[in-house]
């Protein structure tokens, strides 16, 4: 069972953040090789963080030694490895698969840029961190993040969210 988490910072606005989480990552997870764990009695967590871009780039500066904010951060807690491996009986029958981060002012920006709605572009950022916290990685090659695009385009499909990858011909 998917359990998500949401934390809200200023400078998000009002909204149905906590919801827009619940169904991004449950759309990855499904769309992935893990949707097995949509299914488990076990309980794996997402933790999703909508937050400023200081933080952000405090995080990537921290973590990722890049001085800079970026639009998604993920912190996976399970190796990639491990993941087929889970099971009910693991620890109290809860894991922790990973954090996830936003940052307002990039993923604003990027919206506008790409004419679509800030909603649509943060589900998308969050099904991409998903699938980081579940092993996907394409800063691996040009395959692995084909293969990454293409789990991003399912997922928002069933979400009713257009390909963010298409070559828009305005």
């Amino acid at each position: 069972m998917i359990q998500v988490e949401t934390a809200i910072e200023a400078p998000w606005p009002a909204g149905s953040w906590d919801a827009l989480a619940e169904r991004a990552v449950r759309a990855a997870v499904s769309a992935s090789a893990h949707g097995d764990i949509a299914t488990m009695t076990t309980i794996v967590e997402v933790s999703v963080r909508y937050t400023s871009d200081d933080e952000v780039q405090l995080l990537n500066r921290t973590y990722r030694q890049k001085d800079k904010s970026t639009n998604v951060l993920s912190f996976p807690m399970v190796q990639a490895d491990l993941l087929d491996a889970l099971n009910p009986g693991d620890d109290d029958g809860e894991t922790l698969l990973g954090d996830i981060v936003l940052a307002h002012g990039v993923t604003v920006r990027e919206a506008a840029e790409k004419d679509v709605a800030l909603e649509a572009h943060a589900t998308h950022l969050i099904v991409h961190g998903t699938l980081h916290l579940l092993g996907y990685d394409h800063e691996q090659g040009e395959a692995e993040a084909e293969a990454m695009e293409e789990i991003e385009r399912a997922a928002l499909a069933t979400l009713g969210i257009d390909d963010p990858y298409a070559i828009r011909e305005d």
